[in-house]
């Protein structure tokens, strides 16, 4: 009795397999890589996603990259069409320095990308098309561009109360719940009862929450800044509260 596969049978086998392993490998080479590691590489620019997220070609391969320190508004917001042409006009279709500093939860690499000594980050930030990222940056850098920018009414700062993009996904999440719905229901009963009493947001300058009318907070000696909107609250700095959910 022989256990051994048939010469015959083999040869049958093997033009398959070596299909098999080239598509394989073409496949892969398609796909962009999950986190790049650090360090400093060239490229060039080939998409422009929004005012803080590029695609750069990096030896024949793709990799999103997601520009450290900044956030620019979502393309639903206002702005958010600007920041990405002006983005697309620095580096689309450019060789570009890609600066990589690590990656994010979305498989995509967060770093710094320079164009003609140009740092796009910057320079997002520079015209007024980008918040410095304080929750995950304590670039002094930024911080004074953002200053700067402000001080100018250059770009998004020309609204009177621009709407952080942090802010504005969180909510977008909120609201597409169930749970998420109910609670803007109730928020936005909460706002006309504020605007009808002319009662606005009040923050605590001690802790930097905000809270609505009708929170137990509300009234605290320390609630002494007021704001007339949520927006306004958290380009301030003031994040929410807990209890009421402002």
């Amino acid at each position: 009795m022989h256990i051994y596969a048939f010469p015959a049978e083999k040869r049958k086998i093997q033009p398959y397999c070596r299909v098999i392993a080239i598509a394989l490998l073409l496949l892969l080479r398609t796909l962009p890589p999950a986190y790049a590691g650090t360090g400093e590489v060239a490229g060039r620019c080939i998409g422009v996603s929004d005012g803080d997220t590029v695609t750069i070609l990096v030896g024949g391969r793709p990799e999103k990259v997601r520009l450290a320190g900044i956030d620019a508004p979502e393309k639903a917001q206002p702005f958010g069409a600007r920041a990405k042409q002006y983005a697309a006009s620095i580096v689309y279709g450019h060789e570009v320095l890609l600066e990589r500093s690590g990656g994010d939860r979305y498989g995509r690499t967060v770093g710094r990308v320079r164009v003609g000594g140009r740092s796009l980050n910057e320079e997002m930030v520079r015209a007024g098309l980008a918040w410095h990222y304080r929750a995950y940056s304590n670039d002094a850098r930024l911080a004074a561009l953002e200053a700067e920018a402000r001080l100018a009414r250059r770009g998004l700062w020309a609204d009177p109360a621009p709407g952080p993009p942090w802010a504005f996904r969180r909510e977008r999440r909120s609201t597409a719940s169930p749970h998420g719905v109910q609670h803007q229901a109730r928020q936005t009963v909460g706002e006309g009862v504020a605007m009808a009493t002319g009662l606005l947001y009040r923050g605590n300058r001690e802790s930097r929450v905000f809270h609505r009318p009708g929170c137990r907070s509300y009234d605290s000696p320390n609630c002494t800044v007021a704001f007339g909107s949520r927006a306004a609250a958290a380009v301030a700095g003031f994040r929410p509260c807990r209890n009421c959910r402002p």
